[in-house]
């Protein structure tokens, strides 16, 4: 691992592996963890109603990956990184610390599935896909790919050094583990084989 890669926030370290379907090094995120990398680490995630936004200088070749819960909220509940506003600069500021450019910045975005059914009153997923869209055009930073909303939760691999996103679709008979890992994330912050299409990006 590369003195560049790697900070995670909130819910403790980073998950490593190795991933037998892409035979490299991995290492695995979850809710309002973040990851910066510049080596051949494969960031990946699993996401319903959440988002995750993928950034990168591709001069540099250093790029990271967020995985957050909900838009916005009150950062000072000790919790900050569950919220878009929060990762979204936690993840610039740390591709910047470590010498990206603003202007060369670009982002690819997925996730916000509104995976509960029947849940249509302003779902979580739609308000994500909704703030993470309108955080990068504010910032400026173009959105080169995006996979977002829908009702099937995603698997996404991003390659940091070459900026190739893999996302899998998964079916509905991964909805509830995934509704039921959020939700066991969001309940523990209140307190303080896969199958599927794949599409590159």
């Amino acid at each position: 691992m590369s003195s560049a890669a790697a900070l995670a926030f909130a819910e403790g370290s980073v998950l490593r592996y190795h991933d037998a379907r892409f035979q490299t090094q991995a290492a695995k995120l979850l809710p309002t963890q973040y990851m910066v990398a510049d080596d051949d680490t494969a960031l990946v995630t699993l996401l319903g109603s959440c988002v995750c936004a993928c950034i990168r200088d591709p001069l540099l070749k250093l790029g990271g990956m967020n995985h957050f819960l909900l838009p916005d909220g009150n950062v000072g509940d000790g919790a900050p990184a569950r919220y878009g506003s929060f990762a979204m600069e936690l993840l610039i500021n740390d591709l910047l610390k470590r010498g990206a450019a603003r202007n060369r910045l670009e982002a690819k975005v997925f996730g916000g599935a509104n995976v509960l059914k029947g849940f249509t009153s302003n779902p979580v997923g739609t308000r994500n896909a909704e703030f993470v869209l309108a955080y990068l055009q504010a910032e400026r930073i173009p959105v080169m790919a995006e996979d977002l909303r829908g009702i099937h939760p995603r698997k996404v691999w991003f390659f940091p050094a070459t900026g190739r996103v893999v996302v899998q679709r998964l079916p509905h008979a991964h909805d509830a583990e995934v509704v039921a890992a959020e939700t066991a994330a969001r309940a523990r912050l209140s307190r303080t084989p896969v199958s599927g299409g794949v599409e590159l990006f």
